[in-house]
């Protein structure tokens, strides 16, 4: 039931931080998903150890969404910055 919220959370985050920055017309759902995933993976790897707070999407929270948007925009500033040459 874990990898379900895993799915569902992580395409939320990853579709809110396309809209954060200006890739919702270039993303479809899927790449939501993957974004959204790997970006809460990033999201943790920076809040842990900064914040002391940590937030799993594979049981729904606030604090794991959050997470896992901040991650989410971290990882799309790093693809603008590698295919645009800026960050937004």
């Amino acid at each position: 039931m874990g990898w379900i919220i895993a799915i569902i959370v992580g395409g939320i985050a990853g579709w809110l931080a396309s809209l954060v920055m200006n890739r919702d017309a270039s993303m479809g759902i899927f790449w939501n998903v993957v974004v959204g995933c790997i970006g809460s993976l990033i999201g943790n790897a920076l809040a842990g150890p900064l914040f002391g707070v940590e937030g799993s999407v594979q049981e729904f929270s606030l604090t794991g969404l959050i997470i896992a948007l901040v991650g989410a925009i971290v990882l799309l500033a790093i693809v603008n910055l590698v295919q645009r040459g800026r960050v937004r």
